[in-house]
């Protein structure tokens, strides 16, 4: 009876590719790019899909709690990204030692990593909790729907070092080229946050089945707060197990017992290097967003949800190019890291074609199915209506939405942050912005998302620009070019 072969798993794959001597044929570059990047579309899928969530089981209470955590969506998105921004510094340089075949330096970068933004999220943890209670106010927020947000945001931020786990224990797993496990554990905090809602948001209530049997369901009734808490438990467990799969049994990067944390001069100050540019892009980008919130609360409630839902359903668009940037990310880093240039270059290329082909489709499912994807979240007629016609604005800019993160993943894996963050600032500042402030007195929400189109189609562009450049892949040469890998 003849055997099987098994399949080298997408981190040996990867390996190999790197390290051998054969040229690799584009066919087999594609189907590593897709085998990375399914998993970790998984992992974003179960972030999105707990906003969906959310957003629907809160869009159920009514207009004032849906406005509420609209309102402080983007504040959230701020804080969050500034938890991503600091894992980038320490992940990149582990899928190069990584690549570069140094697993304890590695190792070591990891450590670092877990004790200073350890103590980042603390002290970010309780910068939101001090600015709580006033932030509803300045961001527009009136009445009841301010009292809302500021208990929404709160109990958020108290999630916020646990957020940070997570976050880093994904990434240094992707980093590593292991995209299954944080895959499935986020695919799993999905399942978890629907369980937590259901038990926080609503009151205590009876479902009759149609046997006629009555289930009695528990639950708290805590509303918007409800909501909050249950993500944030979700996110607590699934961090927790995502910190065992990678310190404890990752074969890599699980820390051993004869290796101490000793911080680098080194390392931290590369992390700096790397992060900061994301740290401000994140910063100037969300703050922009959170501009463009205090534009859309004039405008009324109704265009306060509809804005968040409309924010919410263009993730469904956008989640597989997600999943193509945790791979480029991952393989530019290893390729950079092993001194493949020409590979690191080609597979930016490749991974940025597939991501625009993927939000390509994605637009026309926008255009399309825009009202059944607003109704998803809420039956109020005139939310469904501004929220599809702010989706049927943006969606033709979508290909160079993609172009914008997938390109600025891989980007980021070489170790190239500074000039696209500064880019990205300005290009929310100095366009996005001022055309959302113009357009919004003369066409209302659709007008604010027509100026965010035009936005995404300059950002997109310099995104290709900047791929095309010599030098961010380390100086690949016309011989390197012509090398094995690519």
């Amino acid at each position: 009876m003849s055997g099987t072969k098994k399949q080298p798993d997408a981190a040996a794959s990867l390996a190999a590719m790197l390290r051998g001597a054969e040229p690799v044929p584009a066919g087999a570059k594609l189907a590593l790019v897709l085998r990375m990047s399914v998993p970790a579309m998984m992992a974003e899928f179960a972030s999105m899909a707990m906003s969906f969530i959310d957003a629907a089981m809160i869009g159920r209470l009514g207009t004032a709690d849906a406005a509420a955590v609209g309102l402080m969506a983007s504040s959230t998105w701020l804080f969050g990204g500034v938890c991503w921004a600091g894992v980038v510094g320490f992940s990149v340089q582990i899928a190069q030692a990584v690549g570069a075949g140094r697993e304890a330096e590695a190792r070591s970068v990891l450590r670092q990593g877990l004790a200073v933004l350890g103590g980042l999220s603390l002290a970010l943890a309780a910068a939101g909790a001090a600015v709580s209670p006033w932030l509803p106010g300045w961001l527009g927020g009136k009445g009841g729907t301010a009292l809302l947000a500021a208990r929404y945001f709160a109990i958020c931020m108290a999630g916020v070092p646990f957020l940070q786990l997570g976050a880093l224990s994904t990434a240094a797993l992707q980093a590593r080229g292991d995209m299954r496990t944080p895959g499935l554990l986020n695919m799993q905090m999905c399942a978890l946050n629907v369980l937590f809602n259901l038990l926080l948001i609503f009151p205590a209530r009876e479902w009759t089945l149609p046997s006629g049997f009555a289930l009695r369901l528990p639950g708290a009734g805590l509303g918007v707060a409800g909501a909050a808490l249950g993500t944030a438990i979700a996110e607590a467990v699934t961090a927790l197990r995502l910190g065992r799969a990678l310190l404890v049994r990752d074969p890599v990067l699980s820390l051993r017992a004869d290796e101490r944390l000793r911080l680098s001069r080194r390392v931290v100050r590369k992390a700096a290097k790397l992060s900061a540019p994301v740290a401000f892009e994140n910063a100037a980008m969300n703050a922009a967003v959170v501009a463009a919130t205090a534009v859309v609360a004039p405008l009324g409630d109704v265009a306060i949800a509809a804005n968040s839902f409309a924010a919410t359903a263009e993730g469904l668009c956008y989640l597989p190019c997600i999943g193509i940037r945790a791979a480029a990310q991952t393989i530019v880093g290893q390729a950079v890291g092993a001194a493949r240039a020409a590979a690191a270059r080609s597979f930016a290329f490749l991974a940025t074609a597939c991501g625009m082909l993927a939000m390509a489709c994605g637009g026309v499912l926008l255009w399309f199915a825009a009202p059944h994807l607003i109704g998803l979240f809420t039956r109020e007629p005139d939310i469904v209506r501004e929220g599809a016609a702010a989706l049927r604005a943006v969606a033709f800019a979508e290909p160079f939405f993609a172009a914008a993160i997938v390109g600025g993943g891989a980007l980021r894996g070489a170790g190239d942050t500074l000039v696209p963050g500064a880019f990205n600032s300005l290009s929310m500042w100095c366009v996005r912005l001022p055309l959302a402030a113009i357009l919004a007195e003369r066409h209302g929400l659709r007008g604010v998302w027509e100026a965010i189109a035009v936005e995404l189609v300059v950002r997109g562009c310099f995104a290709l620009a900047r791929l095309k450049s010599s030098g961010w892949s380390g100086g690949a040469t016309r011989a390197d070019a012509a090398g094995a890998a690519s």
